[in-house]
């Protein structure tokens, strides 16, 4: 037999003291070289028992190299539809020096004639998948140990800190990120759930709500793993609707604990706000003062009467309570981003992340003056990121100031910046667009060689062009994968930057498919 020792001795504690230091103690990492041989054994008798365990077990979770070798040879034996036993695999492993250490391939008769029963196969699989991670999990701690002895200047303790959450994060998640082919008849049976889901639903939406009617019969809600990209000039209300569109969902959050202690998602989403531009101070006085109908300016300033600042504390204590996360860390990287979110995944539970806004975001070290490159790297990560953890993401992007020099002020997709990764990757892009903003600068004067009569006419025409788009702002859906793009009126109350219904308004949508 083998011997029981062989695996990789781990000291308990590193630093000062180095491997082979006579002060470093050693412990030898847990490992069961019994239910190795046991679970080995058991594919011998029967190979339904490398079923059992081959969605979670590899090769390398085994503490005895040979044993991870035998393990991967079954696979790609049964794999070809061949039988897996000590006849089959001699000719694979006989002249494999750790087989001829252990003994010839005599060895292999050894472990079927040791399996007591088949039955614990996926149990002793199991085991040797929970050492595995134990091991793993000693080597990334020495890591770290070792990483924060090593002072680097371009490499600060917060992001060594990122990275281990990472690391962690990958380690804990092992064989869940892996895919791979899935039963169409599966696939109908969670569309048919969904939908239902949605029929079920009080609004009827397949993804998570913005509470902005016309705008949610228009998408069907933001649908988890898209990538949504609201985009618009400054002074159009981006950020103001982005915050609208959060608060919405996790005013809305619903959720069912059934008996299990499973919860299930009824309503709205848990949100995470990632706020480069503003401070987390900032969002929240701009929420309050929405939410309060308070100018922000006086919220800020003081000058507050007291039913103002009364019913500023209310809805401050109503706000309290609401599943929305904010961070305002600057210039973020892609990858922090990934890590947060998981993390927040995980502890808290997400359904929706928003990011104002993709231009502020970093895409890591490696793309010099390559701007263009880093915007591609970003909006595939935040992609990446929906897909992951299967949220809608919504990212605000800046449009270019080809925009400015158009008569027609609405906005097209090519005004998006480096718009050639960003509409390749988004599954939506909208647009903001108030023309009240543009009317109001463009006040008519009279010309040189105009009568009067004529410049009254002009004028009154302006009036009534600013009249009706008082108050208006409209989302330009230019690209939705799966539904219908065209315009959304919405109602803009430029006093408290608030969006929201515009009722009793007469407008109709062109319905058009990508």
């Amino acid at each position: 037999m083998m011997d029981e020792t062989s695996s990789y001795p781990v000291p308990a504690y590193v630093g000062d003291a180095a491997v082979g230091d006579a002060g470093a103690s050693w412990r030898e990492p847990p490992h069961n070289i019994e239910a190795e041989q046991a679970l080995l054994g058991a594919i011998f008798q029967s190979n339904r028992a490398y079923e059992r365990v081959s969605e979670f077990l590899m090769a390398e979770h085994f503490a005895n190299a040979l044993h991870g070798r035998i393990f991967e040879s079954c696979g790609k034996l049964i794999e070809q539809g061949h039988l897996a036993t000590p006849v089959t695999l001699k000719a694979y492993l006989e002249n494999d020096p750790l087989m001829k250490e252990a003994g010839g391939v005599a060895y292999l008769a050894e472990l079927a004639n040791a399996v007591v029963t088949v039955v614990n196969a996926e149990d002793y699989g199991r085991q040797i998948h929970d050492f595995a991670m134990r091991r793993q999990l000693i080597d990334l701690g020495t890591g770290m140990v070792n990483d924060a002895f090593e002072v680097e200047f371009d490499h600060t303790a917060m992001d060594q800190i990122e990275s281990a959450e990472q690391r962690l994060y990958d380690l804990a998640t092992t064989g869940k990120q892996e895919g791979g082919f899935q039963d169409f008849r599966m696939a109908l049976h969670t569309a048919v759930k969904m939908a239902e889901a949605a029929h079920k639903r009080e609004g009827q939406l397949a993804g998570v709500p913005t509470d902005l009617m016309d705008l949610d019969k228009k998408l069907g809600g933001l649908h988890p793993s898209d990538l949504l990209i609201l985009a618009g000039r400054p002074s159009m209300g981006k950020t103001a609707l982005a915050t609208c569109i959060a608060f919405n969902a996790a005013k809305l959050y619903r959720e069912h604990i059934d008996e299990s202690g499973n919860r299930q998602v009824l309503d709205g989403a848990k949100v995470a706000f990632f706020s480069l531009e503003m401070s987390a101070e900032q969002l929240a006085t701009r929420l309050l003062a929405q939410e309060a109908e308070i100018s922000s300016h006086k919220i800020r300033t003081g000058e507050l009467s007291n039913d103002d600042f009364t019913r500023m504390v209310t809805v401050a204590q109503e706000l309290s309570v609401l599943p929305l996360f904010i961070d305002d860390t600057p210039a973020l990287s892609i990858s922090a981003v990934r890590t947060r979110c998981r993390r927040l995944a995980r502890q808290q539970g997400l359904g929706l992340i928003v990011v104002d806004y993709l231009q502020l975001l970093s895409g890591g070290p490696g793309f010099g003056e390559s701007r263009v490159q880093e915007v591609s790297a970003i909006t595939r990560g935040l992609k990446a990121i929906a897909k992951e953890l299967n949220v809608p993401v919504m990212a605000l992007s800046q449009l270019s100031r080809a925009v400015e020099q158009r008569e027609d002020k609405r906005p097209q997709l090519s005004d998006l910046r480096e718009s050639g990764s960003i509409e390749q990757d988004a599954d939506v892009v909208m647009f903001v667009y108030r023309e009240q903003y543009y009317l109001e600068r463009a006040e008519p004067s009279r010309r040189p060689d105009e009568g009067e009569d004529k410049f009254m006419e002009r004028y009154a025409d302006w009036q009534k062009r600013c009249e009706k788009a008082h108050n208006v702002g409209e989302v330009i859906v230019a690209k939705q994968r799966h539904g219908p793009i065209g315009g959304v009126k919405l109602y803009f109350d430029g006093n408290f930057t608030k969006f929201g219904n515009l009722m009793n308004h007469d407008h109709g949508d062109d319905d058009d498919y990508e």
